[in-house]
C-alpha cells in the first residue's frame, strides 16, 4: 500500500488527505514528484518517522542542507490537478543556516511555473510569491503599503504550524495556525494545475496532514 488516503464523503475530486503513514520510512512516497527550482544539488523528499507528528509515526520530510541561495526543493502531489482549491499542511521547521522557509504551492504547471506561500522563522514574515519562467516575484498583500511584499509574523522553529491557502481565480487568502494573515490577487496562472510542498536553500523541514480541497 502507499500513503494513506483520507476522502471524507466527496468525490475524488473534493477532499483528500495525506498523512504518509502507511508508507516505509526512508524513500520518497510514491505519488509524488520530486522536482527543484533553480541551481543546486538535488533535494533529499523521503518519509521520516517523528514521535511529534500530529498524525504518527510518519512525516514527509525535505533533509537536504544545500545551502545555494533561492534553491526550492520541491514535492508535488500528482493525484489532483484543480485551478481553486483549499490546501492545507502541518509543518515543522527544523534546521537551516541560510534560511529557515517553507510552505506550500499550487497550480504547479513546472519547476519554473507555479504560485508559493512562504513561512520563515529567519526573516519572520509570510508572502506569496509567484513563478514565472523560473524568476521569483512577490505579490503584494491587499490593503498592505505599496511597497510591502510580506506580512511580518513570527514562525517558531522547532513547532508544528498549520499553513494554509485558499485559491479562488486571481484571488489568494493565507492562513496561518488558522489565523488570517493575508489576502493577494494575481491573474498569471489562471488555469489548473497541480500542488505540493517546498523549502528554500539549506532549510529541513518535516510536513504532515496535507490535505487538498478542490473547488
Amino acid at each position: 500500500m502507499g500513503f494513506i488516503l483520507i476522502n471524507f464523503g466527496l468525490p475524488w475530486w473534493g477532499s483528500e488527505t495525506v498523512n504518509f503513514d502507511s508508507v516505509k520510512a526512508g524513500a520518497p512516497p510514491p505519488g509524488w514528484t520530486i522536482a527543484v527550482t533553480h541551481k543546486g544539488a538535488p533535494p533529499r523528499w523521503m518519509v521520516h518517522p517523528d514521535v511529534t507528528a500530529p498524525s504518527g509515526p510518519n512525516v514527509l520530510a525535505q533533509l537536504s542542507n544545500d545551502k545555494t541561495r533561492f534553491r526550492f526543493p520541491l514535492a508535488i502531489y500528482d493525484k489532483v490537478v484543480c485551478r481553486d482549491g483549499d490546501l492545507i499542511v502541518k509543518f515543522k521547521l527544523i534546521a537551516g543556516k541560510i534560511d529557515q522557509t517553507a510552505g506550500l504551492v499550487w497550480r504547479y504547471q513546472d519547476p519554473n511555473n507555479y504560485y508559493l506561500v512562504h513561512a520563515s522563522a529567519n526573516s519572520k514574515n509570510i508572502a506569496v510569491f509567484k513563478l514565472k519562467d523560473g524568476k521569483s516575484t512577490a505579490i503584494a498583500p491587499l490593503g498592505a503599503d505599496e511597497k510591502a511584499s510580506s506580512v511580518p509574523h513570527e514562525v517558531e522553529e522547532q513547532r508544528w504550524n498549520t499553513l494554509r491557502v485558499v485559491f479562488r481565480g486571481a484571488r489568494v487568502s493565507v492562513y496561518l495556525n488558522h489565523r488570517k494573515l493575508l489576502d493577494a490577487q494575481d491573474s498569471t496562472f489562471l488555469v489548473a494545475g497541480r500542488t505540493g510542498v517546498w523549502t528554500k536553500s539549506d532549510t529541513i523541514a518535516y510536513f504532515d496532514d496535507f490535505r487538498i480541497d478542490k473547488k
